[in-house]
């Protein structure tokens, strides 16, 4: 048997030089999982195909994954300042779309070429997925292969070249930005305080509504030595030492209502016990503090929240979620009982129930066939990709139904993203490279031409508009124009020029919306 006449060995050789190449650095930048299609288009002119079922496959993994994630921040993005970043970002995709469609029309290029431009030139795979379902041709696959080398270079040179070109100033950038974050996430710390106002002398933590009075938690209470995990039933004496938790504002209300600051450390006792968990039993997601009761049942208080590297002062109202870590200070006695209750499981974490993957999937598969009639008369339908991302959009915005954790583990989630970009890369790579040298050789300068605009231009009227006309501190800008590129090697070359992590924050705050949107732009674009 000739080796080479076996589609699966082709399609794993493929993959396996992909990736190799992809780890190769040429001036510090890497191709990634990119270098696929490079290589997938190289075997397709030679004859070499992979079977169709797994562009299909791997589409399918690939979006749902890119769903799953995206899900709890895409719709939290739309919250506070994220609104203006949001647009910024969908400054960048639309402007680039618009862009594109009127170099297909006044140059003449093939939509179903200019799509696979536009996706490479803002460094897009989602979009290519997108591109080619809605346009059923490889011709988007040629396209994004001609403008994605330089969509990788161009973003890193704009991010490095604009602050010296337009003259930011970085350093107060940082400054501004600092002292913006403070107002908005202020620093959860813990202080000591002694028991000395006469008015709160015999009464207990229930009576005073501690929480409500001052935003803190109380997390220990020494009394004649002891220190002990307060319930609402604990009692404060004269003189007792108390530990509260919260911000410096939230703190100073404790000084007033309990008494002066004390530099005295709360003693460590063999009966009381103070850890982090980490909840992975699903019995408790969605569930409220105040429904678990943890006072009553337990003698135990958490007493911060940290959830996707944010600490959250907690309250009765706040709601568990799935991988949330929990500060908890409880009598050593209980500590067993608590970390049962909020599982506490890591490995748990990492594991992958495919269940809920293959029943979103069908889920999205059922939206993407579903006609929706438009006003006038017609139906659309979202298709394979779009039934799919929104499939895991909601699913993971939901998180849990009945027995069913709808999120999936970011090792999991990571692991099929990958496998399903790898096999959809070199299915539509291999297609594509049957016609890759005749449209290069037919249009080649034109099309690069083309590219290089579609990479700068949207960013340089998103830059401008987000700090002349929206006043958006220049660091968050930048991460939002790498974040609405969605670019990683971009966000490495901002990180470069500054302490700050508001880059990282305005990329992450905007990734999920870009995503969502250039699928959208690019299937639009693939449709005319």
């Amino acid at each position: 048997m000739d080796i080479l006449s076996s589609e699966y060995f082709i399609l794993f050789l493929i993959i396996t030089l992909g990736i190799l190449i992809g780890k190769v650095k040429i001036f510090g930048i890497t191709l990634d999982s990119s270098a696929v299609i490079f290589v997938a288009l190289f075997f397709g002119h030679f004859g070499f195909s992979v079977p169709d079922i797994f562009q299909q496959i791997g589409l399918i993994f690939f979006i749902y994954s890119i769903g799953i994630q995206a899900g709890p921040g895409f719709f939290e993005s739309f919250q506070k300042k994220g609104i203006q970043l949001i647009i910024i970002a969908a400054l960048v995709v639309v402007s680039g779309s618009i862009l594109a469609f009127l170099a297909s029309f006044f140059l003449e290029i093939d939509n179903k070429l200019i799509v696979g431009l536009f996706t490479g030139a803002l460094t897009s795979t989602p979009g290519l997925a997108a591109a080619i379902e809605s346009s059923n041709s490889p011709l988007a696959s040629i396209g994004y292969g001609i403008a994605y080398p330089f969509g990788v270079i161009g973003v890193i040179l704009f991010v490095r070249l604009a602050p010296r070109i337009f003259k930011f100033n970085i350093k107060k950038a940082e400054e501004d930005y600092e002292k913006d974050i403070s107002e908005d996430y202020p620093e959860i710390t813990s202080k000591n305080f002694i028991v000395g106002n006469v008015n709160i002398v015999n009464k207990t933590v229930g009576d005073l509504e501690i929480r409500s009075m001052t935003g803190a938690n109380i997390s220990r209470i020494v009394h004649d030595g002891q220190a002990v995990a307060p319930d609402a039933e604990s009692i404060l004496y004269k003189g007792d030492l108390v530990k509260a938790v919260g911000t410096a504002q939230s703190l100073k209300k404790v000084g007033l209502l309990i008494g002066k600051e004390t530099k005295t450390e709360v003693p460590r006792s063999g009966e009381f016990d103070v850890q982090w968990i980490l909840v992975t039993n699903k019995k408790v997601v969605r569930k409220t503090l105040g429904e678990l009761n943890l006072f009553n049942n337990y003698m135990a208080t958490v007493t911060r929240i940290r959830r996707s590297g944010i600490d959250i002062t907690p309250n009765a109202g706040s709601q568990i979620r799935f991988g949330d870590k929990l500060m908890v200070a409880s009598s050593k006695g209980n500590m067993p009982a608590v970390i049962k209750l909020f599982g506490n499981n890591v490995k748990r974490l990492n594991e992958a129930d495919f269940l809920p993957i293959s029943a979103g999937i069908v889920i999205g598969v059922l939206l993407g066939i579903l006609d929706i009639p438009i006003p006038g008369g017609g139906v659309f339908n979202l298709g394979l990709s779009g039934g799919v991302l929104i499939s895991g959009l909601i699913l993971s915005r939901i998180g849990k139904t009945g027995p069913i954790i709808w999120n999936v583990s970011g090792p999991a989630n990571q692991l099929l993203r990958q496998i399903g970009l790898l096999f959809f890369l070199a299915a539509v790579g291999t297609q594509a490279g049957e016609t890759l040298v005749e449209t290069v050789k037919a249009n080649g300068a034109i099309l690069v031409s083309v590219g290089v605009v579609l990479t700068i231009l949207p960013m340089l009227i998103a830059a401008l508009i987000g700090v002349y006309v929206f006043k958006t501190n220049v660091l968050s800008v930048f991460g939002t124009l790498v974040g609405g590129m969605t670019s990683t090697p971009g966000l490495s070359a901002v990180d470069s020029l500054t302490d700050s992590n508001a880059p990282s924050i305005a990329y992450a705050t905007v990734y999920p919306f870009a995503l969502v949107i250039m699928i959208i732009c690019a299937q639009i674009l693939g449709a005319l």
